[in-house]
């Protein structure tokens, strides 16, 4: 199984990005994908996360600034970002939990950093 994140980049204050993970060599359905965020220093994160059904849980600091979806037929997500701080700054990953599996699955992260 792989996951490869992408859309990471440096980004002013108040601007936009949009993450996307796709993923490969799943071959059962997806229960729900995450994206999780560590910033040095600090713990990793729950950022977002979405069901295949469509039911999101977000961090109260990005709830109404980042939108999470899924494609459950391309076993993909993305993550939009909007009115980005630079406590957004942090290293982002993309988490899949698939059925059956047993276990979760982890991107190698993208770096999102947000300054001036």
């Amino acid at each position: 199984v792989e996951l490869v994140e992408s859309g990471g980049g440096l980004v002013q204050p108040g601007g936009s990005l949009r993450l996307s993970c796709a993923t490969s060599g799943i071959t059962t359905i997806i229960t729900h994908m995450s994206w999780y965020r560590q910033a040095p220093g600090t713990q990793r994160e729950l950022v977002a996360s979405i069901t295949s059904g469509g039911v999101t849980t977000y961090h109260a600091s990005v709830k109404d600034r980042f939108n999470i979806s899924i494609d459950n037929a391309k076993k993909t997500q993305e993550l939009q970002m909007n009115s980005l701080e630079p406590e957004d700054t942090a290293v982002y990953y993309c988490y899949v939990w698939a059925y059956g599996s047993g276990t979760g699955y982890w991107g190698q992260g993208t770096q999102v950093t947000v300054s001036s």
